[in-house]
């Protein structure tokens, strides 16, 4: 299990975390007090060698093999690898942690959709809450020892009350050579479900799909943890890493020595007989290799594992209680005690008075305007005018009136013309914006074409003025926009028979 230290640390204080340090049981030092007292031992006996043992001339050897060494040492990454390594595999410990199910949604669903106190709705909501946990417990006993040390063989499920005699025949009549058979407990489930609802017990529809829904969450997560049992850290990686750390201080036996003939970088005499910041390397070094050897199957005996079988005990209780025994001992309704009160007032311990602050209304709630500057009024935006280009092309449309029997929309026909001047029935309407009108007049029109116009029907010359008056269009200049008001303009339309 993890050791829980919170309550050591409740408050950022020097001496909590000092405390930290001197607690044996999970510490650093538990980890790696072996690895240290072989690596001493291994460093005072080779310096021992070197003072009292070897010869002048095996001492000038020695020396230069010690600077090779300390001079090389340096070129293995490890602190990058171990970095990126223990974060690694850190992650994919609090992943598998949060893959762990918990039964309670779907304890809570079934408690509320599936009705009757009798003895059959009792057997039935128990039967579907151990069919889920059976679940659980087929995959912990497939990836855990700890879980496989208490239930090493299905007889042992059998002797705890999470599977029938029959059950087990059931379970064992499936081939399961292939693949593992965690989920058959789920095929039950289902079929109980089913049961339920013919049998009237699981009335609303839609509580059985809330059901379903909270089971197949359970069954993805049972899912999740045999996929993490069974894909793990890639090999390679676990031995780069292992064999950089072990590298490191192989080297660092030799290279760390202290020597006389030859002078070696970053040496002092404090280093005579004890290698100080060799040790502090050590310590970080192989802690860190260490925590990942912790992290890297929670599933284990370690002590950073987590409490499966603690779990176990825990779901199948609280499952229990939820859709069985807690149903009928259920409080009565009354009043609370702030029934009638609006402002409410709670009270609380002295020990707890520190903790009440004042409740924070925002950053500038208590920020003031000047009486002079709180006065409101419509500001006056001046557009930034643009260059309005002066050339503007005039519109023109050409207006078909049908006054001819022949020329209705009913027949859908036009009469064609191959003079020059346009048909007696054909209208051309020139639409000019207000500045262009000014430049460009209408063409003069010749006294032939003026007596044709007037020779027109009086019903005709009245559909033309009523036509004319009911153009209203308006002129947006592209370039050069100005203010709204002085865009709008009623265009003029010119009418040429």
């Amino acid at each position: 299990m993890t050791i829980p230290y919170h309550k050591k640390v409740a408050r950022s204080t020097s001496d909590g975390i000092i405390r930290l340090l001197f607690k044996w049981h999970g510490s650093l030092y538990k980890l790696i007090h072996r690895e240290l007292l072989l690596f001493l031992v291994l460093f005072g006996s080779i310096s021992a060698l070197y003072r009292n043992v070897l010869t002048v001339e095996q001492k000038r050897s020695f020396e230069e093999i010690v600077v090779y060494c300390d001079t090389f040492i340096n070129l293995i990454p490890l602190s990058f690898m171990l970095g990126f390594y223990v974060s690694y595999v850190a992650a994919r410990w609090w992943q598998q942690y949060m893959a762990i199910p918990w039964p309670d949604k779907v304890m809570h669903s079934v408690a509320l959709y599936i009705i009757g106190n009798d003895e059959y709705g009792r057997m039935v909501r128990r039967a579907l809450m151990r069919y889920l946990n059976l679940s659980l417990i087929l995959v912990l006993r497939s990836i855990s020892s700890a879980v496989k040390r208490r239930f090493p063989t299905l007889d042992n499920v059998v002797d705890s009350g999470f599977m029938t005699s029959l059950e087990l025949e059931l379970f064992t009549s499936v081939p399961s050579l292939e693949f593992n058979t965690y989920w058959i407990p789920c095929t039950w489930f289902i079929n109980l479900l089913k049961e339920a609802q013919t049998n009237h017990r699981l009335p609303d529809s839609q509580g059985l799909k809330i059901i379903m829904e909270e089971f197949n969450e359970f069954r993805s997560h049972c899912g999740l943890l045999w996929s993490y049992g069974r894909i793990s850290i890639p090999l390679v990686y676990t031995q780069v890493v292992t064999l950089a750390t072990y590298s490191f201080f192989a080297v660092a036996l030799v290279g760390r020595q202290y020597i006389e003939g030859v002078i070696k970088p970053f040496q002092m005499k404090v280093d005579i007989y004890f290698p100080v910041f060799t040790i502090l390397q050590f310590f970080f070094f192989m802690g860190l290799l260490k925590v990942a050897e912790q992290l890297i199957n929670p599933f284990g005996d370690d002590g950073e594992d987590f409490e499966l079988n603690w779990m176990i005990d825990r779901h199948t209780k609280v499952s229990y209680l939820g859709v069985d025994t807690l149903m009928n001992r259920c409080p009565p309704l009354v009043k609370d005690i702030y029934y009638d009160s609006e402002n409410l007032i709670l009270p609380c311990t002295e020990a707890a008075a520190a903790y009440k602050r004042k409740t924070y209304r925002g950053s500038v709630a208590n920020m003031t305007v000047h009486e002079e500057k709180q006065t409101i009024f419509l500001p006056n935006i001046t557009e930034e005018e643009e260059n309005v280009s002066t050339s503007a092309i005039p519109r023109t449309s050409t207006a078909s009136l049908a006054t001819h029997n022949n020329d209705s929309p009913a027949t859908g026909k036009r009469r064609g013309s191959s003079s020059p001047l346009p048909p007696r029935d054909t209208i051309v309407v020139t639409l000019c914006s207000g500045e262009d009108h000014e430049q460009q007049q209408p063409p003069p029109i010749d006294l032939q074409q003026q007596e044709k116009l007037q020779e027109r029907p009086p019903s005709e010359l009245a559909a033309v003025k009523i036509f004319s008056s009911k153009i209203k269009l308006t002129y947006h200049l592209v370039k050069g926009q100005k203010p709204f008001f002085d865009l709008v303009k009623t265009t003029r339309a010119n009418l040429q028979p």
